[in-house]
């Protein structure tokens, strides 16, 4: 008489199972035992790098400039030397034109486009560092300013930051007093080497007639409020 011995059936998928996870918890445990030196790196995070591991130069801040715009005096410029910090610094125009900047000392900027003062820059310093690499910004543009004197609250010079005209110029200097002459103000201005004048009519301004005389305001100019 037989002996019929009962035996626990395997799938072959359930052995594949197996295979599979013990191969898996090998993979970990040889990852864990390798040595963080020898693992390989992960890719660098952030901004990509230039050529050689060595990242961009970041521009300093620079204010708008106005169209046609040229360095003037008591302007604030901030001069970048890449890789070369010590020769950097932030400058503020003198009155006779120039700047001084480490190494380098005075440098004619005033009457200058920020590009043409990077370039007079570029050559200044190639007789000190080897293919010198200079950014030029305008942190702050005080040169450009107008005048106005005679019957106002508040005489005296104003930066022409933005567009000011005539009428807007009168107001940031407190505006007219009682007994200033409204219908005779004179903007005086040079204009190819010769002096200009253009005269306002302020009472034809404030009933809206002939708004033309309401000009933009250029750099030098004056008003004059009799």
């Amino acid at each position: 008489m037989r002996h019929i011995i009962n035996r626990p059936v395997v799938s072959r998928n359930a052995g594949a199972v197996a295979v599979v996870a013990m191969i898996a918890s090998l993979g970990v445990s040889t990852a864990a035992q390798t040595p963080a030196n020898q693992r390989p790196l992960p890719p660098p995070s952030g901004a990509a790098l230039a050529s050689g591991g060595v990242s961009a130069p970041v521009a300093p801040a620079s204010v708008p400039l106005p169209e046609g715009y040229v360095i003037g005096t008591d302007d604030v410029l901030t001069i970048l030397f890449w890789r070369d910090k010590d020769m950097s610094a932030e400058v503020a125009v003198r009155p006779d034109g120039r700047i001084t900047l480490p190494l380098l000392n005075d440098v004619q900027a005033a009457g200058l486009t920020p590009d043409q003062l990077r370039t007079s820059l570029m050559k200044a310093a190639a007789k000190y560092v080897e293919e010198p690499n200079v950014t030029v910004a305008v942190k702050a543009i005080n040169s450009r300013k107008a005048f106005i004197t005679g019957n106002v609250a508040k005489p005296g010079a104003y930066s022409l930051s933005a567009p000011t005209t005539v009428v807007q110029l009168i107001a940031l200097a407190g505006g007219l007093l009682e007994f200033a002459d409204r219908k005779n103000i004179v903007v005086m201005r040079t204009e190819n080497g010769r002096p200009v004048a253009y005269r306002i009519n302020y009472k034809d301004l404030v009933s809206r007639k002939n708004l033309k005389q309401n000009i933009e305001l250029k750099p030098g100019d004056t008003v004059v409020v009799p």
